[in-house]
Formats: structure tokens, C-alpha cells, sequence
């Protein structure tokens, strides 16, 4: 018998299971034919240093971190990455050989490699992106966007204080707009992004008025349930390139599969499938 370990890994929330994580990383391990696991694990928040210190010592080479969590888990780590500094929040643990907890934030890199294989046309420069919602998800999205040279971000929150407070934090080039005011903003918009919970199944609907939207701008959604959500439908038929959010879940696991179990897997239309399964 051999006394290799076999690396584990799993993803921290509460609640947690309607993750579609374990069910992505399972397909990724069988496909690659690797060794390891990948678990569910519904963590309180009280409990929640108690458990990542525990990790290492029980077999786990990281974690991925969901709500309510991904601003806290910074707090237990002992490096931290230059995008979770900047987003303020991380969703991938690494946890070092040495016992080092390495934080970092990948939702961005997801978010991008997302938009360019689902709109392999997108020109981030062609204009200005407006941006529904200033959660934890948007400092993500802004942040990339930034990062791909995209003009100016018009954005806007059902509290302009959490949008205000986006601007003075990443600076100038983002606009803040009222919500009242929102569908307004998509008459500039060469890329639109939802990053609220609004059209999630078991949430109300966006409310934001969508004529503005421009024939040919790039438009999605970071909620994938429904994978096809009503924004995105009417984007379509208003001549809009749509990009579903399943396909960040996707493209942000990757680097983090990548550290844990030595193999870099790829985001293919199988892979989409076993999720949805």
C-alpha cells in the first residue's frame, strides 16, 4: 500500500450546498485522471478559524471561500495576494508545505477569461462599461475591467453610498450613476455587466430598464441560476453579444486547480455539461 497522501481540497461557505464547485472539480480530477477530492463544507462563521487552521493538518492543499466568508478568510491568512488587497476579499486558499495560509482572489481572471470565450470579438477599449451593482462581485469586475484598458466604468447600486465608495477607492475613471437612473447608462455602454443577485432564481427580478442597450454591445450576467436569465435574453434580442455567468464559475477555478493538484485543466463545453448535469 502506498502512504502517499491524497490532496484535498474544498470550498468554504455558509450555507453551502448549492455550490456547483465540488461538482466542477470532481469532473476536472476523473478527466485528468489525478488523485484527490473536493468536498462541500458548510462552515459558521464563528467557526470559520478554527476549521482553515485545521485544513492543513487534515489533508487539505486549499480551499476555495464563498459567501459570507471571502472578506474574513483575509484576516486568517499569512500571505496575501496583490488582487485580494486590492478586492478586499478572497475566494482561493493555498495552503503552503510550511503551513503558510496563502490568500488570493481569482474572480476577476474568471471574469475576464469568461467575457474573451464567450465574445471572442470584445474590445475593451470601444467604450465604456456600465456596471449593475457594487458588491463584493463589482470590486472584482472593476478591478479587471480597469485592467484591460476599459475607458470608463459607469456604475451604479440600489445605495449610491457602496458606489461612491468604489469610486474613491479605484479612482476617476469610474462614473457613479443613480439607480433611478441605470437604464440611462446603457446608452454608453459597449459592455454591460449585472453583478447583483437580481434575475437569480428565488430573487426578484432586475427592474433596471433595458432599452438603452446598444446593438452590438457585450452584455452578461454573473448569475448562472438560470443560466439564461431573463437580462439576457432581452439582450439578445436586442442584437446584444451575451456571455451567461456559468463561465466565470469556470474560468475562476482554474488557477486555484492549477496550485492544488499540478495540472492545469481547460473550461470546454464538456466541462460546462457536468456542471449543469
Amino acid at each position: 500500500m502506498s502512504d502517499a497522501k491524497i490532496p484535498l481540497a474544498g470550498v468554504i461557505g455558509h450555507p453551502i450546498a448549492h455550490s456547483k464547485s465540488p461538482r466542477l472539480h470532481k469532473h476536472w480530477l476523473r478527466q485528468y485522471g489525478l488523485p484527490g477530492d473536493y468536498v462541500p463544507l458548510d462552515v459558521a462563521e464563528k467557526n470559520l478559524a478554527t476549521v482553515v487552521r485545521a485544513l492543513p493538518k487534515a489533508g487539505f492543499v486549499g480551499a476555495n471561500v464563498t459567501i459570507p466568508h471571502k472578506v474574513n478568510v483575509l484576516q486568517l491568512a499569512d500571505q496575501i495576494s496583490d488582487r485580494a488587497i486590492l478586492i478586499g476579499a478572497a475566494n482561493t486558499l493555498i495552503f503552503l508545505p510550511d503551513g503558510r495560509i496563502h490568500a488570493d482572489n481569482t474572480d476577476g481572471y474568471g471574469f475576464l477569461a469568461n467575457l474573451r470565450q464567450g465574445a471572442p470579438d470584445w474590445q475593451p477599449q470601444a467604450g465604456p462599461a456600465a456596471i449593475l451593482g457594487a458588491g463584493g462581485a463589482a470590486r472584482a469586475v472593476v478591478s479587471s475591467l480597469l485592467d484591460a484598458q476599459v475607458p470608463e466604468i459607469l456604475i451604479s447600486n440600489r445605495t449610491r453610498p457602496k458606489a461612491e465608495a468604489l469610486r474613491s477607492e479605484f479612482g476617476a475613471r469610474l462614473r457613479v450613476v443613480d439607480w433611478v437612473h441605470a437604464g440611462n447608462m446603457l446608452e454608453e455602454a459597449a459592455t454591460v455587466v449585472n453583478t447583483t443577485s437580481l434575475g437569480m432564481q428565488g430573487a426578484a427580478e432586475l427592474r433596471v430598464p433595458l432599452d438603452g442597450l446598444q446593438s452590438g454591445a457585450v452584455v452578461t450576467d454573473l448569475v448562472y441560476a438560470p443560466v439564461d436569465t431573463r437580462f439576457l435574453q432581452v439582450a439578445r434580442q436586442m442584437g446584444c453579444v451575451t456571455v451567461d455567468g456559468l463561465g466565470m464559475l469556470l474560468h475562476q477555478a482554474v488557477p486555484a486547480f492549477e496550485r492544488w493538484f499540478g495540472t492545469r485543466p481547460e473550461v470546454t463545453e464538456a466541462t460546462r455539461q457536468a456542471v449543469l448535469a
